[in-house]
């Protein structure tokens, strides 16, 4: 396989990075923002244009198209999600090609105390030579996930416009919301209508995902008792004291993303707001096992509870709620589209390696809805933030595993 995508991949992650379509957490909508119609209606024509068939957007948010197969074989899915983080600003991107690294310091135009160094990232430092892409400085890239569209767009328009190539039924989509813990929903396993799946939404070359965390939401509401300050002695509950006092009881020093790693869980306060009368805790609780998700929603039901103790006319609820589970429970029962994508990388000179994912996908909770979803490196960097980067040529890889593995499919697994 000696065609190069390069150039093709560059266009399409430039034009889809500058496209704003952050997901919003405090809507109810699906999209849960407007301008993730943007992008998916971009898409949908782009995919009407390259020839697929079936194309159409969702009433849910989801474009969805089919690649008609060329052999009888199984349907594979190709999933990837529109929307970029919340966690930091994707407004005005303006993504910028750095042609043939030289290997030092990567600095940005918009944020000039801003520096990416391949001594603090060594992944960069072994694309010297290689065609890398930014943002400016001031934004996110938003590569997780447009690099996976990108991969999807490429390899979709190769196999339309080369038809000799032997492969099964092929379902696209690309969903919305993935970042918010939304972008499946209950329509989309019938409406994709695949055997197995794969999300090209991961990192580094040669990365075949098969786990992932298990996932909870907790929301903690604190009422306290409102009264004038010059008044307040012996009467007022203030709800910001007793929400500070949640905050310090976490185990911050053993139990806080900011120092866990590997198989580590966590419990992470996200969001906190309100006032002297009323507030609110976003948190999210992280594990790779059930039981320890389980204890970790436990403790912090109790450290509510003692808090409440401290002053019983105050008012302090905890709800917790499901978002997703470790895609290994099902995996583990069927590893054919794992299996896969390790044959389709080592064919490629790729050396396959399986890490577990310190977040979800769409394919946590696609395979738990029962189409077993692994995920597929793309090769994005540093995501969520300013210092986001990849490597067009890691893009290129990914490209032709996906095609890779469509064809193997095809000749490996009957449906």
């Amino acid at each position: 396989m000696e065609h190069s995508f390069d150039q093709e991949l560059e266009d399409r992650l430039v034009r889809y990075a500058a496209i704003n379509s952050q997901s919003d957490e405090a809507s109810t909508s699906s999209p849960s923002s407007k301008i993730q119609l943007d992008i998916l209606r971009l898409l949908e024509v782009e995919l009407v244009e390259i020839g697929a068939k079936d194309v159409r957007l969702t009433d849910y948010g989801v474009v969805l198209a089919t690649i008609p197969g060329t052999v009888d074989g199984p349907t594979v899915g190709l999933l990837a999600h529109v929307d970029t983080a919340p966690q930091f600003n994707a407004t005005d991107v303006k993504p910028r090609v750095i042609r043939g690294y030289n290997g030092g310091d990567i600095t940005f135009p918009d944020s000039p105390g801003l520096v990416l160094s391949p001594e603090e990232y060594p992944y960069l430092a072994e694309k010297v030579g290689q065609d890398i892409v930014t943002a400016s400085g001031t934004t996110l890239l938003g590569a997780d996930d447009k690099a996976g569209i990108a991969i999807i767009m490429t390899a979709a328009r190769h196999l339309l416009s080369h038809p000799e190539i032997p492969h099964g039924p092929i379902r696209i989509a690309f969903t919305p919301d993935e970042e918010i813990g939304r972008g499946v929903t209950k329509p989309l396993p019938d409406d994709l209508a695949a055997d197995f799946a794969f999300t090209f939404d991961g990192a580094a070359v040669g990365e075949i995902e098969y786990e992932s965390f298990s996932a909870d939401a907790a929301e903690i509401n604190i009422t306290g008792i409102s009264i004038h300050p010059g008044l307040a002695k012996g009467k007022m509950v203030n709800a910001l004291h007793l929400a500070s006092k949640i905050v310090a009881t976490l185990p911050q020093a053993t139990m806080t993303p900011e120092v866990t790693d590997k198989r580590e869980g966590f419990i992470h306060a996200t969001q906190m707001h309100g006032d002297a009368a009323e507030m609110t805790i976003k948190l999210i609780l992280r594990d790779f096992e059930r039981d320890a998700l389980t204890a970790k929603g436990d403790l912090l039901q109790q450290i509510c509870l003692a808090v409440q103790a401290t002053e019983p006319r105050a008012k302090i609820t905890c709800a917790i709620r499901p978002q997703y589970r470790n895609m290994r429970y099902w995996l583990e029962a069927d590893m054919k589209p794992v299996d896969l994508a390790c044959e389709a990388a080592m064919k490629l000179g790729i050396e396959p390696v399986s890490v577990p994912i310190r977040g979800g996908t769409d394919g946590s909770i696609l395979t738990e809805m029962g189409i077993p979803t692994p995920n597929v490196f793309t090769g994005m960097q540093n995501i969520h933030g300013p210092l986001e980067w990849i490597s067009v040529q890691d893009m290129a890889k990914a490209t032709k595993l996906c095609l890779t593995l469509t064809e193997l499919a095809a000749r490996k697994i009957s449906s």
